[in-house]
């Protein structure tokens, strides 16, 4: 069982304030099943004691985000501290100025033991650092501890660089997309739940062109959707006609996602949508406030991305339509009848081991013990919802925070910010679940697990391209505009095909071939 958050500026005043925190450790008993680490780093997870820790404390220095707009409380800390039997140095930096205090810390050389790498465009910031082994390469440690081996080989390989893992991962779910609809607009016309890319231009059609509101106006339509061909709705519509994710293979060769014949299909299921006056027509210019404003304003029927945000969105709703009813969709069968959505590398940050800070393998193996128990299903609930009884209850076997605005303001402050230290997740980790508060939110949860089933994984996630390092934003640039001129109906075929060429023209031959190169070496 089991169960998650970029931008420039900030004061000085607030960065000397949140720039570090040292945490007081208290020498305690390693109790309820948590595991002492022993001079070697390793940790006795299975045992219990009830005999006091003789050992002094590790010390360790992590720098995270921080996602409030306070520092923690170090209540549930020092129970963690207790616990893990370490002394935590943590440098909280706002979200805000992470980035520059990482890129600042790596100019420096001034990195802790442990450092959050922050997201996948920070991330990206390493990758000449790891290369030239400036931090630890950590895999061939990983099967030591009892949860670290626990982490889900598919996501170290999409976080490893070239074949090698540096870093422990946070996870997200591989796939949220989906379709959420307005299930009492679908009553209302008897229309059952979208099962085929048929039923739901279907439904788009009749959102459209049938009242579905009942206000006497043809005021609605089928499909809200953004300036995002990514986490917009083209993506995941691109993924029931069979796109790859990405990248696929061809020929034993890997290509480029719109070089296949069902990107194509894709754009024009959209050039139709669009013609037919069943989307948004400024949706090329639509910004992601706007594509949810007209959704939840209840102008359109259909959202499509991820569906994460129904049971959020049926809350708001129903403030101003009480008559509304939200359903969600994972499973759209594509023309040849498949099933498939694609999939994110399962990772949203990445704990990084600086060499310059961690000196030896007998140090690294404490500060992955630490890690390790991080993972620990005790510790996990703590990080993810405090202590039993002050922060949560459990109703149905799942946590259950509490609502009372006092508690909520003490959780917010003791307990939210500590979701920045976590490790793995729920597929990795056999800790709570927080309460489902409705069905909704229930289906929600079970529709993403479901995803996990039918996922279309990116093969070249692993591979890097020097050339898509330094010009991937523009190379990208071309096909972004190609593909909306196509939806738009101001490019025909040809046209998109002249775009890849001179995608290709421009350095995009050079990436397929950088690809390609580690794509053969891994098989």
């Amino acid at each position: 069982m089991k169960k998650k958050s970029n931008s420039r500026n900030g004061s000085w005043r607030w960065f000397a304030l949140v720039s570090s925190i040292v945490l007081l450790a208290v020498n305690a008993a390693c109790s309820g099943g948590a595991a002492p680490t022993d001079p070697g780093g390793k940790v006795n997870s299975t045992e219990t004691t009830n005999e006091p820790a003789t050992q002094k404390p590790f010390e360790l220095s992590i720098m995270t985000v921080l996602h409030t707009t306070e520092l923690p409380e170090d209540k549930v800390l020092r129970i963690i501290e207790e616990k893990t039997n370490t002394k935590l140095n943590i440098n909280w930096v706002p979200n805000a100025t992470y980035e520059e205090k990482v890129l600042s810390s790596m100019a420096t050389d001034t990195m802790p033991q442990a450092i959050y790498a922050g997201n996948l465009a920070i991330y990206n910031n390493f990758k000449n650092a790891l290369r030239a082994g400036q931090f630890w390469e950590i895999g061939p440690y990983l099967e030591e501890f009892t949860y670290l081996r626990n982490l889900d080989p598919l996501v170290l390989k999409n976080g490893s660089i070239d074949g090698k893992i540096y870093g422990i991962y946070q996870a997200t779910p591989l796939s949220r997309q989906g379709v959420i609809y307005r299930k009492d607009w679908a009553d209302k016309l008897n229309l059952k739940a979208p099962e085929t890319i048929d039923d739901l231009y279907n439904m788009m059609k009749a959102f459209t062109e049938q009242d579905p509101d009942g206000d006497g106006q043809k005021d609605t339509i089928g499909l809200a959707d953004r300036s995002d061909l990514v986490y917009g709705a083209f993506k995941t519509v691109s993924s029931y006609f069979g796109t790859p994710n990405n990248w696929g293979e061809q020929d034993g060769e890997l290509r480029p996602e719109f070089m296949f014949p069902a990107y194509m299909e894709t754009m024009k299921f959209f050039r139709k949508l669009q013609s037919e006056g069943l989307i948004n027509h400024d949706f090329p210019v639509t910004s992601k406030p706007d594509h949810e404003a007209l959704f939840k304003s209840g102008k359109a029927g259909v959202y499509i991305g991820c569906i994460c945000a129904a049971p959020g969105y049926q809350r708001d709703m129903v403030e101003s339509m009480p008559e509304t009813v939200l359903d969600v969709v994972n499973r759209i069968k594509g023309p040849t009848g498949e099933l498939g959505v694609w999939s994110v590398p399962g990772y949203g940050n990445m704990v990084l081991f600086p060499k310059s800070s961690v000196r030896s393998e007998e140090e690294l193996k404490k500060v992955l013990a630490f890690f390790d128990q991080l993972m620990n299903p005790e510790i996990y609930n703590l990080l993810h919802y405090g202590i039993e009884g002050e922060h949560y209850e459990i109703v149905d076997g799942q946590a259950k925070s509490f609502k009372d605005p006092e508690k909520a303001a003490i959780n917010d402050r003791q307990v939210r910010p500590l979701l920045s230290l976590r490790i793995g997740g729920p597929e990795t980790v056999d800790g709570l679940v927080a309460y489902a508060e409705t069905e909704l939110d229930k289906k929600t949860r079970d529709s993403m697990a479901d995803n996990n089933n039918i996922l279309i994984n990116d093969p070249a996630a692993a591979f890097s391209s020097p050339t898509r390092d330094q010009i991937g934003v523009q190379l990208q640039q071309i096909i972004t505009d190609a593909t909306y001129k196509f939806m738009m109906g101001d490019l025909d075929e040809a046209g998109f095909q002249a775009a890849i060429d001179k995608w290709l023209k421009d350095g995009g031959d050079k990436v397929i071939k950088e690809i390609n190169e580690q794509y053969q070496a891994s098989k």
